[in-house]
């Protein structure tokens, strides 16, 4: 799909790992590598404590990486120094899962707004004023918004708010940080929504974390599945859907309601058996070996590599991957 395209954002090989205790180590990130391309929403997904978030959060810079490289427009952010990293702070921002954790209840909506603005001084005086103006304009609100305060507002506003914050200093790349998990069912579709229009007017490239399947096919180009750190399968997102190879994400997929009461009771669902094993103490080989019903003497041994079938479908499994 992007053969001979040059990526906006490589990660290779990444590692977070995060002292817990006594020699004991958590491994939140184990070695993971994939490529976003410009103008596109890549999707990634996985059960809570997969390490999707601390990914998001270690591409924008939150968490320093414990091993491997993030290349951004072809520079390795975890080589820049002081002045280059304010500048890749411009043009990475990160949208919130929480939009009231995230919003200081001290401060009113427009200096929440022009936090940016003023840190990297792009807008002063009148300037200043037109572009919170604008910005709310962009995400849906209105100008007498701006002198409130983050709990006189809707969880859905307050998202809206977020999103203001996150292109207030004008970005190329958002993080995604499940931005729809803390909304209403009826509030979810509306901001993702927006967000899709932001991107198409914009020319925004997006990460959309998320467990919620049935959005990340919406929005999404492409779609990562992780599993205890790892990604066991990478591909566009109607072939993920269509044609699910890994055992771990064929029982996500099986999850995810159909709104046809006759389709959904003749459906066959997938029932995991056992518990996602400790990212502090991970089985050697395949991670996802202690849940699978295909499991071989190999996968007790070692990690499968990520492979692509073909057009572009990754798979980390023994079973396509001999």
């Amino acid at each position: 799909m992007n053969s001979g395209k040059k990526p906006l954002l490589e990660v290779k090989n990444l590692k977070k790992y995060f002292n817990v205790g006594p020699r004991q180590t958590l491994k939140a990130i184990d070695d993971i590598s994939f490529n976003i391309y410009k103008g596109e929403t890549f999707g990634l997904v996985g059960e809570s404590g997969c390490g999707k978030s601390t990914t998001g959060r270690v591409i924008t810079k939150l968490y320093e990486p414990t091993a491997g490289s993030i290349y951004y427009d072809g520079k390795d952010i975890t080589e820049l120094d002081r002045k280059e990293a304010q500048n890749y702070t411009k043009k990475v921002q990160m949208i919130f899962q929480d939009p009231y954790a995230s919003l200081n209840p001290r401060m009113t909506v427009a200096d929440i707004i022009a936090e940016g603005i003023d840190i990297h001084k792009l807008y002063r005086g009148s300037d200043r004023q037109a572009r919170i103006y604008e910005l709310l304009s962009m995400v849906g609100l209105n100008e007498e918004h701006a002198n409130r305060f983050p709990h006189e507002f809707s969880g859905g506003q307050r998202q809206r708010i977020g999103i203001a914050r996150a292109l207030a200093i004008e970005p190329e790349f958002i993080v995604c940080d499940e931005p729809i998990s803390a909304l209403d069912v009826s509030i979810q579709a509306q901001v993702v929504n927006l967000l899709e229009e932001l991107q198409e007017s914009l020319g925004l490239t997006y990460l959309f974390i998320a467990h919620d399947l049935s959005m990340v096919k919406h929005i999404s180009d492409r779609v990562a599945v992780m599993y205890l750190g790892a990604i066991v399968e990478l591909a566009p997102s109607k072939e993920l859907y269509k044609n699910a190879l890994h055992p771990y994400t064929q029982a996500l997929m099986s999850a995810i309601p159909i709104p046809d009461p006759e389709v959904e009771a003749s459906r066959k669902r997938i029932f995991l058996s056992g518990d996602v094993p400790s990212p502090i103490n991970p089985p050697e080989g395949c991670k996802f070996q202690g849940r699978c019903q295909h499991v071989m003497p190999i996968c007790r041994e070692k990690t499968p590599e990520l492979v692509d079938q073909g057009d572009g479908h990754f798979v980390s499994c023994y079973l396509y991957n001999k």
